[in-house]
């Protein structure tokens, strides 16, 4: 109820530790182009940066909030609306945040990187994967799911189910075993 307050909900998400390589820029850079509701979560060393350049865009619908406890973080994915994950690096390895909004059945947008985060986020099924660093297509894929409420939320569950497939404890678990155990015959 109070982040509900704080925040409202049916917003974009984004959470992770503020750093040169999570695309954050584009992400404010697309703002300027369509604005939506965006709450950002962590800091680190870009956060001031961040924070200019969104008073310099003059966005009025992005909010930083800091750290917050795991708690938190689920009161807010549950609250939004979809998550967006603008890491534009090969630095960026995988997006656990990723599965974080994939657990709570949230329609993904992510970048081409190169790295585990499209085998998380399946383009056109779980959400949208758009070319790195380019603010048109991030806007663009903010927009075709705001837009298509009913899509959006075929991907959340499309994103759910991909999610418990692979990813839950015993999935992965099982998976380990089974590799294990074709390494010793």
């Amino acid at each position: 109820e109070h982040w509900k307050q704080t925040v409202g909900q049916g917003f974009f998400l984004f959470v992770g530790v503020l750093r040169y390589y999570k695309g954050l820029n584009t992400l404010l850079d697309a703002l300027a182009i369509r604005e939506f509701p965006v709450v950002i979560v962590g800091s680190g060393p870009m956060e001031s940066e961040l924070k200019a350049q969104a008073a310099e865009l003059g966005l009025k619908s992005v909010v930083f909030l800091g750290q917050i406890s795991d708690e938190d973080k689920i009161a807010l994915l549950n609250l939004s609306f979809a998550m967006v994950f603008p890491s534009n690096l090969r630095s960026e390895a995988f997006g656990v945040s990723l599965l974080e909004g994939a657990m709570c059945g949230k329609p993904l947008i992510s970048c081409e990187i190169g790295t585990g985060t499209s085998f998380v986020n399946e383009h056109n099924v779980t959400g949208l994967v758009v070319t790195p660093g380019d603010k048109l297509s991030l806007a663009d894929a903010m927009a075709t799911l705001w837009d298509n409420p009913g899509r959006a939320q075929q991907m959340g569950y499309e994103a759910e189910l991909r999610y418990k497939k692979y990813f839950t404890a015993d999935q992965m678990a099982k998976c380990y075993a089974e590799l294990y155990r074709r390494l010793v015959t």
